[in-house]
């Protein structure tokens, strides 16, 4: 039976929450002036049962969406929401968004089907202009299948404890509406250099575009959609300097606000030994590992302004990079990481099973190398990983923020690792690619990435760059902050904060510093927060407890240099 001595925790912004929650613009990087916001309450229900209330666009398992309880095997979700577009909204077409909904949704407007999608992670949208009255009622019904195993599910787990988390469900993301012209644009891409944007917009052919460049502003024709930003004195995007070129693109009656950076990513042999460079600089990054979980929201902090926190937090330690681990975020997220300089490691969010034996046991024994082309076998499983593998790409590829996409993590739903790999480069040349983090390695691979937890640091030059791609896992469990009370989950655990921090900074000076000599290019500590059982974060689950102290941390990241 799954312990029960679990404690509601809010963080400061849950308890102040009040009001149309997440009610910001939700898409940054491709704004326009029409937004309506469809969060607050909804009519719900599980599986047809008693109506109740819920605040979208917090998960039902959440304190935070009123609902608060597991849920369910295979919850079948009915969510219902009624609403009057503002006068003088429609500008020709009204376009339904949904940031994400786990695992699959079927959209009804007025008692007809707009539209369906699967996978819990990704943005959809239906034009709902046909389906319009003066008065609408949306109804959405969300399923999740967990246990098929099919759809990317990170750590979610109907068994939550230990390093697997409460699952998510349903609507977790924000709902919005907004109005375009006839003709729009549907999407962008933006492909930079060191000194150039390429931007292609899909859906409009001419329009113009306005660069708003430090020495002046800069306004081009955009043929066939496409446009090619070439820019004389170029700055450059960094964690220290995290620079932004804002742009605006007229195309008949839609305008649409974007913005892009400059930066490159490149690997160079420096001093005989192969170095990650950022800017044609060697750079070491300096992470964390960044579950996404809030004790309160979930998959969501209480407010977007959540994510900056976090950022900053990390920041003010002397980190520059997070390592995104088992879901993707909303974009509020990535545009946080773009302004306020973050450097994210994103991983595609596994989907397949996981075996304690072959994906633990085995690799912790020291059997770290085994043949994946018949692992993980089934067809639909392969298939959609890799569609979620494309839509993941096309969906954050705009984001400097991105230096590195990991393929598979532990041997999680990992199988043709060469074959992925290939396809990944296709689908993005312009970022290190991770193809297997951890163990079961042997395909190509833009890096050597070992995980490290049970024994010292010891990293050793070879024909790639060493990227120490997990290590740490100390544990603090700090009273009146802990989810769990019973049971606590880490690697080694420390009782006083003073301890945790003189473990972690005797781990970074004597194992993690002396192997920069060696090679290596980066290491991600586990991790930036508490996440239910696992009390290794350097916050705590609920934000309100810093383990660590700012001084001793940026002492350390000063020594975190390659010369």
């Amino acid at each position: 039976m799954e312990n029960t001595n679990l404690v509601d925790l809010y963080t400061a912004e849950g308890e102040a929450l009040t009001g149309q929650p997440w009610n910001v613009y939700p898409r940054p990087q491709m704004r326009r002036d029409s937004f309506f916001c469809l969060n607050g309450e909804w009519e719900f229900s599980e599986a047809q049962n008693d109506h109740e209330t819920i605040r979208v666009p917090f998960p039902p398992e959440s304190l935070l969406s009123g609902i608060h309880r597991r849920l369910g095997h295979r919850p079948l979700l009915t969510y219902k929401k009624t609403f009057s577009l503002p006068e003088g909204f429609n500008k020709g077409r009204v376009l339904l968004h949904f940031g994400a909904v786990d695992q699959s949704a079927s959209v009804s407007l007025n008692g007809r089907v707009v539209g369906k999608h699967r996978g819990g992670y990704d943005p959809f949208c239906f034009d709902i202009t046909d389906f319009l009255k003066d008065e609408n009622e949306l109804t959405v019904v969300a399923a999740d299948a967990l246990d098929s195993f099919v759809y990317p599910y990170g750590k979610q787990c109907e068994k939550r404890g230990g390093m697997w988390y409460t699952p998510v469900t349903g609507i977790w993301q924000t709902v919005w509406l907004e109005s375009v012209p006839e003709t729009y644009v549907k999407k962008l891409r933006i492909e930079t250099g060191a000194d150039f944007a390429q931007i292609t917009a899909e859906g409009i052919s001419d329009g113009e575009v306005t660069v708003y460049a430090p020495e002046s502003e800069l306004t081009l024709d955009m043929k066939d959609g496409k446009v090619r930003v070439e820019l004389s004195k170029p700055h450059l995007w960094s964690p220290e300097d995290p620079y932004l070129y804002k742009f605006t693109l007229r195309a008949g009656d839609d305008e649409i606000e974007s913005y892009f950076a400059l930066r490159t990513l490149t690997t160079e042999e420096i001093d005989s030994t192969l170095r990650l460079c950022l800017n044609g600089k060697p750079y070491f990054f300096h992470g964390l590992l960044d579950q996404g979980y809030w004790s309160d929201g979930l998959f969501l902090p209480a407010t977007p302004e959540g994510y900056a926190q976090d950022i900053l937090a990390m920041k003010k330690l002397g980190f520059n990079t997070l390592r995104k681990h088992i879901k993707i975020e909303p974009e509020q997220f990535y545009y946080d990481c773009d302004r306020l300089g973050m450097i994210v490691f994103q991983d595609m969010v596994n989907n397949g099973d996981y075996n304690y034996v072959r994906d633990t046991v085995l690799p912790t024994a020291g059997v770290r190398t085994l043949p994946d082309t018949f692992m993980h076998t089934d067809k639909k499983t392969r298939q959609v990983f890799e569609e979620s593998m494309e839509k993941t790409v096309e969906q954050l590829y705009n984001h400097p923020c991105i230096c590195y996409w990991t393929i598979f993590n532990e041997g999680w739903g990992q199988f043709c690792s060469a074959k992925m790999y290939e396809k990944l480069k296709a689908l993005d040349t312009t970022r290190f690619i991770d193809t297997a983090s951890g163990w079961f390695a042997g395909a190509p691979s833009d890096v050597t990435s070992p995980h490290i937890y049970f024994k010292p640091v010891k990293i050793t030059k070879g024909k790639k760059p060493v990227l120490l791609s997990e290590f740490g896992g100390y544990s603090c469990k700090i009273e009146g902050h802990a989810f769990n009370l019973d049971k606590t989950y880490g690697y080694k655990h420390f009782e006083t904060m003073t301890d945790f921090e003189d473990g972690i900074e005797k781990l970074y000076l004597e194992e993690i510093v002396p192997a920069i000599e060696n090679g290596l290019c980066g290491a991600i500590l586990t991790q930036v927060s508490d996440v239910e059982d696992e009390v290794n974060g350097l916050l705590t689950y609920d934000r309100k407890v810093c383990k660590v102290t700012e001084d001793r941390m940026c002492k350390i990241a000063e020594k975190l240099v390659i010369n």
